[in-house]
C-alpha cells in the first residue's frame, strides 16, 4: 500500500505519529520489543498497524512488522526542494490540484492554469473530451469544468455540448 503513497508526503506520517495507538506500536517495532505486549486490542492493533503502513513507516517481512527509516529522509529531502510559486504550488508533484485558494484572485490564475494545460486557444472540444483532460487534474472533472465556464475562462455552446476558450482567456 505504501508504494503509492506520494513519496514526499509528511502528512500520512504525522497522522500516524498523532496517534497514540499507532505511536504507541511504532515504538515497539522500532525497540524491537513484542507487539503483542502493547496493550492494544486486536483490532485497535490493526488499526495502527494499517496507519503507519500507509505512512510508509512500516512494513511487513515475513510475518513481521519493520521499520522504515528512510521515509524521514525522503521527506526531508523533499522539503529542501525549491517549492513551487504561482498557481503552480497549488498542484502536487503529479500536476494535479491538491487544493483550492481561498482568494479569487489566486483562484482564477489557477482556473486560467488548467485552461492552458488542457485546451489550446481556439480549440473546441466535446464535453466528454474535455472532462477527460480535466480529469488529469483531479477525481471531480465535472466541478472542475463548471468553476472554469463560472471564471468565463472556459464558455459552452448553448446545448452545453462543446466548450472552447473565451477570448479574455487565451489573451
Amino acid at each position: 500500500m505504501a508504494e503509492h503513497l506520494d513519496q514526499a508526503d509528511w502528512r500520512p506520517i504525522l497522522a500516524a505519529m498523532a496517534n497514540p495507538n499507532a505511536r504507541r506500536l511504532f515504538a515497539a517495532i522500532v525497540l524491537d520489543e513484542s507487539t503483542g505486549s502493547i496493550g492494544l486490542s486486536p483490532s485497535k492493533q490493526r488499526q495502527a498497524t494499517a496507519m503507519l503502513v500507509r505512512a510508509g513507516l512500516v512494513r511487513e517481512v515475513e510475518g513481521r512488522l519493520v521499520q522504515q527509516p528512510e521515509v524521514f529522509g525522503r521527506v526531508l529531502a523533499a522539503a529542501t526542494e525549491p517549492r513551487a510559486s504561482g498557481p503552480e504550488r497549488f498542484l502536487n508533484e503529479r500536476g494535479e490540484i491538491d487544493r483550492y485558494p481561498y482568494d479569487a484572485t489566486e483562484r482564477h490564475a489557477l482556473l486560467r492554469l488548467v485552461a492552458d494545460r488542457a485546451l489550446a486557444v481556439d480549440e473546441v472540444v466535446s464535453e466528454p473530451e474535455l472532462n477527460e483532460r480535466l480529469a488529469a487534474f483531479g477525481p471531480d472533472a465535472a466541478a472542475l469544468r463548471r468553476a472554469l465556464v463560472d471564471e468565463e475562462i472556459l464558455e459552452r455552446t448553448r446545448s452545453g455540448s462543446e466548450y472552447a476558450r473565451t477570448h479574455d482567456a487565451s489573451e
